[in-house]
């Protein structure tokens, strides 16, 4: 146990501090339409022109400047929809800092790798910990090369961090070279430019609290009537007062709609952003606001009614349930998914999932769920994993990000907790301890179902394993009792365990049936036993 790393602790993950619906505009007059493309294209081209203002500026850029560009903005739309645009685009330039950041440590870690791997002799054998030396000469030939080439890269990458230039795409990198792949996309040159031009559009705004209905530049009334507030060079467009356009479409949210309700009625901010799905040829309107911060429930109280351990998988996801001792009660549950085909697929996929884990949960009574606390970001490499191309794969279409924020947020809604913990070990240590003594003739357990326990054992603060050594047997008060075991204060803690058919004694089996009661024993005693009954090692523990 020497080469274990240390374990860091469980933590309750903090709740959701935003909430976002979204409702489609049905019923649009080609009128309608016809001025919300024109409004989408007259602020993307100043969106897009901000940007890269505000690349060129880099390191240099401060309130001046801001106050500078957002000048220049408000005479050619108004001053709220100049500022809802400057501070989108401080938000892209960060996500394209922190994207920067994150791709020269992604090159430093390839390079350490190669590095480690070239100074060894060619055919020297790896171990469970570092990789060894590469086969062949010529192996080490081509990852010397592509040394080199990564070295470059990261010194061009670290020039320009340093300098404060970032590259940034409105409208996304990846569609951009779809232009180069229309055939595999399935796309035509007009079908292309149609999704291109609507991705640059811009048509949102920041809510702000104190204004009529939560938002005076994207107005949605109480009965569902949307209305925009036009930019100066649009204002002959409007069909209201103080040029406003009123589109023939209302909007009705069904999931949410008396929260959103209390917020516009008491006229708290609202932000509202209007897109086209030109896959669909519909428009939506999305409605966000933010939530006040919650304080997080103690780490104490979430384990005080059990907890439920999920085991992330490439195709589904492994739970079991505990009691507050870490006991596995019933049998496991496997929620299944399909991970291929579109990011629309792949996120109903994992909706769905995460909706029959968390029912169950709140079926069975438990305040808090425990799942690891992933993070693939630098485990995904072809110098870490090497040939291991279809390992690269799997590990690369978890949505590891996308799955965390998603069950956090659902989660919040029914009332649960979740508890993170630190992800080492657990599938080893599961099924080192858990996997074989849960097997029955009524119950499978596969390796991934042992991990659920070792991560919900974790979540609940105790160690992995099922019992700890014994005391010395000359004398069993020296050392104390085990030190995992249930306090003394625990009800039911010197019972024993339930039967494996998971009913009670004398109770009627899991089919229905009734089981031939024992017959009588043919053995006589004279004298009660004096055996010492010993614990099972499947019996409550703590």
């Amino acid at each position: 146990m020497g080469g274990v790393r240390e374990l860091a602790g469980s933590f309750v993950v903090p709740g959701p501090c935003g909430v976002a619906v979204r409702d489609r505009l049905k019923h649009l007059t080609p009128r309608d339409e016809m001025v919300l493309r024109a409004v989408g294209e007259h602020q993307g081209a100043l969106a897009s022109r901000d940007l890269k203002a505000r690349c060129a500026d880099g390191l240099e850029h401060g309130a001046d400047s801001w106050v500078l560009r957002k000048r220049d903005l408000t005479p050619l739309s108004s001053s709220r929809i100049a500022g809802a645009i400057t501070k989108a685009t401080h938000d892209q330039w960060a996500l394209a800092r922190r994207c920067q950041a994150a791709h020269i440590q992604k090159l430093a870690a390839g390079i350490r790798t190669l590095r480690q791997r070239l100074s060894l002799p060619v055919g020297e054998p790896g171990t469970k910990r570092a990789a060894g030396g590469y086969r062949s000469k010529g192996e080490w030939f081509r990852k010397s090369r592509r040394l080199s080439m990564l070295e470059d890269r990261h010194a061009t990458a670290v020039a320009e961090w340093q300098a404060g230039r970032v590259r940034v795409v409105r409208g996304g990198r990846r569609l951009l070279n779809t232009r180069h792949h229309l055939a595999q996309a399935g796309l035509t040159e007009d079908q292309w430019r149609e999704r291109w031009e609507a991705e640059r559009w811009f048509i949102a705004a920041d809510g702000e609290s104190g204004k009529r209905f939560g938002n005076e530049t994207i107005r949605v009334a109480p009965d569902g009537e949307v209305s925009i507030r036009l930019p100066a060079p649009l204002a002959h467009l409007a069909n209201a007062g103080h040029g406003r356009y009123i589109l023939t479409s209302t909007v009705a949210f069904a999931h949410r709609g008396a929260e959103w309700a209390d917020r516009i009625e008491a006229n708290r901010a609202v932000a509202y952003r209007i897109h086209l799905d030109t896959g669909r040829g519909r428009w939506y309107l999305t409605a966000s606001w933010q939530r006040p911060v919650v304080k997080t429930v103690p780490l104490g109280t979430v384990r005080a009614r059990g907890m439920i351990g999920v085991d992330t998988n490439a195709d589904h996801f492994a739970a079991y349930r505990l009691d507050r001792h870490g006991n596995p009660v019933g049998h496991p549950h496997r929620f299944p998914y399909d991970l291929s085909g579109t990011a629309s697929h792949r996120d109903a996929q994992i909706r769905h999932a995460l909706t029959r884990l968390i029912n169950w949960a709140v079926r069975v009574g438990v305040a808090a769920i425990g799942i690891e606390d992933l993070d693939f970001t630098a485990e995904k490499t072809r110098e870490k994993h090497g040939r291991k191309k279809r390992f690269r794969q799997l590990i690369s279409g978890i949505p590891t990000g996308k799955l965390k924020a998603r069950l956090v947020s659902m989660a919040a809604e029914q009332g649960l907790a979740i508890v993170a913990v630190d992800p080492a070990y657990t599938s080893r240590w599961g099924a080192q301890h858990w996997q074989k003594p849960l097997v029955t003739s009524h119950r499978t357990m596969s390796r991934h179902d042992a991990a659920g326990i070792a991560i919900g054992r974790r979540a609940l603060g105790y160690p992995v394993r099922r019992r700890t050594a014994p005391p010395p047997h000359d004398r069993s008060d020296r050392a104390g009792h085990r030190t995992v075991q249930a306090g003394p204060g625990a009800r039911g803690r010197e019972g024993t365990r339930p039967p494996a058919t998971d009913r009670l004694p004398g109770g009627p089996s899991p089919n229905g049936t009734r089981k031939r009661e024992p017959s009588a024993s043919n053995t006589v005693r004279d004298a009660p036993s004096t055996q010492q009954w010993v614990q099972d090692s499947l019996m409550r523990t703590g």
